[in-house]
């Protein structure tokens, strides 16, 4: 079974609120950022990814399943849970051969603007530096067409 598609709202972020909330699931990578309003998302958009406990019903959510949550930094707004900006750029560094390089760099330059052209305050794990250093050009460029 599939769930609404992002093209029945007026945004993302409504989207995601409508199809998660108030479920035991916590929004990961893509639909993270598009949820914390760090990357516009894409229209028509069907997929979403969480960390889940179990298995759900959807087809077109990606359930990365874990033992608890525990160890998942994530924000709870209202009945829907996200991961922290910084829980959700080291996830997808870490699995950086399968992640969405183009959300994952604009989340980036726009978290570089939006904190006075800096990457100050983002923590990013040792595991995670050489990807990290690989894309800041990249994200500072973004907006440039750099």
């Amino acid at each position: 079974m599939q769930s609404k598609t992002s093209s029945e709202y007026i945004s993302n972020r409504a989207w995601l609120r409508d199809i998660i909330g108030g479920e035991n699931l916590i929004l990961r990578g893509v639909s993270a950022l598009e949820y914390l309003e760090m990357f516009v998302g894409y229209v028509g958009e069907k997929d979403i990814e969480v960390y889940a406990l179990k298995k759900g019903t959807y087809d077109n959510i990606d359930y990365c399943i874990v033992d608890s949550f525990e160890s998942i930094d994530f924000i709870r707004y209202g009945n829907t849970m996200c991961t922290s900006l910084n829980q959700t750029i080291n996830d997808m560094l870490k699995n950086y051969e399968d992640t969405d390089e183009l959300a994952l760099t604009e989340a980036l330059s726009n978290y570089y603007y939006a904190n006075d052209e800096s990457f100050d305050g983002l923590v990013i794990t040792s595991e995670n530096e050489e990807h990290f250093e690989a894309l800041k050009l990249s994200a500072v460029g973004y907006y440039c067409g750099g």
